[in-house]
């Protein structure tokens, strides 16, 4: 019996057992040099990317390929929903135009002339994957090319430096968008600040209404029923890319977010990873608001700190994080009442700057005329 497993695209030989003294030693030699030497070549081993990040701290927890460039299909309808939120009103009508036409694959099959709520179709294309949904709120909000200018001016924004968008929906016959694991997550975790967002992506059912009927939509990004610690997310398809997924899921004061980019089982994957990174990392207070203190000797309520500070640490760990405390020199305060910050590192890399205030004194107003005639009268 031969066990192996596969290391950077090799097969790497593990172990081995008895197996017959019919096999001469010549065929044996054969086989170990095939099983230490033989690179697996295949387009699949080297495309496959993918990365778990903790969502508060940016901490990456994983990764493996974060920075090939490779098309992204619909998970660029992330980007597209942010782009509508910073800059339409999602209570605005607008009607369908012959836009619509040109789009194929996955469509939520709207009409020309039909008149519907920007927020109904941001559902549309976020729980469906609209690719006639996300076209349309390009076209109806900025117009498709000065929106396509959005998209790469947000991307270059948030350093996504690996990133080219050429359409709104991710399709790619004709334009083409690409970018990495590591800046889908850039993207990824810039886009769960925002709590429309939030809401779009972990709805499972969505029911609207327009001008011409009625639509029901369920949520195409299955994760949300395979798996009860997920949050929400955006998946993607076309024969070029792949399956492509951005996911999140939230467990015991921790949120991680996981991107992966032609992965043929996405959603086991994505389960696994959760399973696996859940159980071996948590989310530590290492700095609370509450209970702030210059030295543990010292009991001082002149100062203090407006957030608590977590990080995701696996077992051993925790005492890789060190605070530093410094208190500028009265000639040095800076205004607003900071007096000092905290430095948080972990080994010898910076993770967080935290201001420190002082609690200013109370001085009791003086006494206007009228109060003191007032305070005789009443001794």
């Amino acid at each position: 019996m031969v066990n192996f497993q596969m290391i950077n695209n090799k097969i790497i030989f593990m172990t081995y057992y008895y197996i017959g003294e019919h096999m001469k030693n010549s065929v044996i030699k054969t086989l170990l040099f095939i099983l230490f030497i033989l690179p697996i070549n295949t387009s699949a081993a080297s495309s496959y990317s993918a990365l778990v990040m903790d969502i508060d701290s940016g901490r990456i927890l994983y990764k493996t390929n974060i920075d090939n460039k490779q098309l992204i299909a619909s998970i660029t309808k992330i980007m597209t929903c942010i782009i509508v939120l910073e800059n339409a009103d999602i209570n605005r009508e607008i009607v369908v135009g012959d836009e619509i036409l040109s789009m194929y694959g996955t469509n939520i099959y709207l009409e020309v002339g039909e008149k519907i709520k920007i927020e109904d179709l941001l559902y549309g294309m976020m729980l469906r994957s609209g690719n006639d949904a996300a076209l349309s709120l390009a076209t109806n909000t900025l117009g498709e090319e000065e929106f396509v200018e959005k998209m790469n001016e947000k991307a270059k924004e948030l350093k996504m430096n690996n990133t080219v968008f050429e359409n709104v929906h991710g399709l790619d016959d004709d334009t083409k968008n690409y970018s990495t694991a590591y800046d889908m997550a850039l993207l990824g975790r810039y886009a769960y600040n925002n709590p429309i967002y939030r809401k779009i992506i972990k709805t499972k059912k969505y029911v609207a209404k327009t001008s011409l009927k009625s639509y029901v939509w369920y949520n195409r990004m299955s994760l949300l029923s395979r798996y009860k610690k997920c949050i929400g997310g955006k998946n993607g398809y076309t024969p070029q890319a792949g399956k492509t997924l951005v996911s999140y899921a939230e467990d015991n004061n921790m949120k991680l977010m996981i991107v992966s980019l032609n992965d043929s089982e996405i959603y086991e994957n994505h389960k696994n990873l959760y399973l696996n990174y859940f159980n071996n990392y948590n989310n530590y207070l290492i700095i609370d608001k509450n209970n702030f203190q210059i030295s543990p000797l010292i009991k001082n309520e002149k100062y203090y700190i407006k957030d608590d500070y977590r990080y995701p640490l696996a077992s051993g760990e925790l005492g890789k994080i060190k605070t530093l405390i410094n208190i500028y020199p009265i000639e040095n305060k800076r205004r607003n009442n900071i007096v000092g910050e905290i430095s948080i590192k972990f080994g010898n890399k910076e993770l967080k700057k935290i201001d420190i205030y002082e609690r200013r004194s109370q001085k009791k107003k003086d006494k206007s005329i009228f109060q003191k005639i007032i305070h005789l009268f009443i001794r």
